[in-house]
């Protein structure tokens, strides 16, 4: 959708406004959005949200291009980028900066490894630990059979009478 003020540009900004039940909407472009004041929406709060996100990066002071900056080999994004926007380019700078965004993401998220959800029905491993082999090799041998698989469950049985048999010694 193009800028409803200049025609010319793609529209990046809409802003909708209602005054006195009258509802009016307005896609503009980045330069008109600026030039009507509809420039930085939170400039008013007392911070800077690029700002903001950036610093949750670290206090690493940016380096400006006097030599060699690292990039991501995918993305060609460099950590000066990413402190910047506080965003990442790609899956990839995750592997290129690790040393450097390990602090960053353990200060944001209190720890550096997923563990994850654990599903509801899933038994802890204390409690499998606990299965006395028997019992596991009599249910093997109970499934054989409903199997149909005589053999495997004849070998089963063997096995379980064994067990049994040191267990009693």
């Amino acid at each position: 959708m193009l800028c409803q003020n200049c025609g010319k540009n793609e529209a990046t900004t809409h802003i909708k406004r209602i005054v006195n039940g009258d509802m009016t909407e307005m896609h503009l472009c980045y330069a008109c959005a600026q030039h009507l004041g509809y420039g930085d929406m939170f400039s008013g709060f007392g911070f800077n949200l690029d700002e903001f996100f950036g610093g949750l990066l670290g206090d690493e002071k940016l380096q400006l291009a006097s030599g060699y900056e690292e990039k991501c080999p995918k993305c060609g994004c460099t950590f000066n980028d990413i402190v910047r926007s506080g965003k990442l380019g790609c899956a990839d700078c995750y592997r290129k900066f690790y040393d450097r965004l390990l602090p960053s993401l353990q200060r944001i998220h209190g720890k550096i490894k997923h563990t994850g959800k654990k599903a509801a029905l899933s038994v802890p491993k204390t409690e499998e630990r606990k299965i006395n082999p028997v019992e596991k090799l009599k249910e093997d041998m109970q499934k054989a059979i409903e199997e149909q698989n005589f053999e495997q469950a004849a070998v089963l049985r063997d096995r379980i009478k064994e067990l049994e048999a040191k267990e009693n010694e």
